[in-house]
């Protein structure tokens, strides 16, 4: 098993989320994912910046979820869909 990185952008504003992002990376645990999902978050929201942020109220999410190994590609294709986001 391998555990992944999700990420999303969501508006308080629009009541949406942007579609998932797949980090791509693979993490040996579960502290690691997480770590790594803060620096991300920290870093999506410095690169969209503060006006933005406040005017279409922006926040990140993120989940770290275990998944075989063999379930994240299929036959050149992503199989991430058919697993529970956040």
């Amino acid at each position: 098993m391998k555990i992944i990185l999700i990420m999303l952008v969501c508006s308080f504003t629009s009541g949406t989320c942007s579609p998932p992002v797949v980090i791509n990376e693979k993490f040996e645990d579960m502290y690691t994912c997480l770590m790594r999902g803060y620096e991300e978050s920290i870093n999506m929201t410095m690169k969209v910046g503060k006006e933005e942020i406040n005017e279409k109220g922006l926040f990140t999410r993120f989940a770290c979820r275990e998944v075989p190994e063999t379930s994240i590609w299929l036959c050149g294709r992503n199989v991430l869909s058919e697993i529970s986001y956040l």
